[in-house]
């Protein structure tokens, strides 16, 4: 007959192993919510473009409400169409600053950029996150890596070899250049 201890333990063996496995499920969820959010950002500033080229003054606002939701109606019918202050990533081309790019971005090209001035290998997302002091779990960087990727579409960073960044050429770091 087993021991009352005996069977604490594998109760709570147990129970360790199911709120690890949904930490991980809940992880992975938070990681793709990241990933659903901002493509549905994408697409309501599309919308907005679109709206307003498509539409003649002021006609295009009241469709551009009800697709972006309450919180655009409150706070932004003057700039209806302007993203966030720096939410966007623009294209890059020569002579660009990092500073049109969010403190976010910025961060990403920095750690990226000393990583080069170092000689170093290009880094991976979960180094990104452990240089940045977050945890690295997988929900942070895959964060993290959505943003890479979005840089890398966008010119600003390189992806030599699946899941390691490095500067693209002729992109300068924060600080090196205009």
């Amino acid at each position: 007959m087993p021991s009352i201890i005996g069977l604490l333990e594998q109760q709570e063996h147990a129970a360790r192993r199911r709120v690890d496995g949904l930490r991980e499920e809940a992880d992975r969820i938070q990681a793709e919510l990241a990933v659903a959010e901002e493509e549905w950002q994408e697409w309501v500033i599309a919308r907005r473009r679109v709206d307003t080229v498509l539409a003649p003054d002021g006609a295009a606002e009241a469709g551009v409400q009800d697709a972006a939701g309450p919180q655009e109606a409150d706070g932004q019918r003057a700039s209806r169409d302007a993203a966030r202050p720096k939410s966007q990533v623009p294209v890059w081309r020569a002579g660009m600053a990092s500073s049109v790019l969010s403190v976010d971005y910025q961060r990403i090209l920095h750690a990226a950029a000393d990583r080069a001035r170092l000689g170093q290998e290009p880094l991976t997302c979960q180094e990104m996150a452990a240089v940045f002091g977050m945890d690295v779990v997988p929900a942070r960087v895959e964060a993290l890596r959505s943003k890479a990727k979005r840089l890398v579409a966008r010119g600003w960073l390189a992806e030599p070899t699946p899941g390691r960044f490095t500067l693209a050429p002729g992109v300068a770091g924060p600080g090196d250049g205009p």
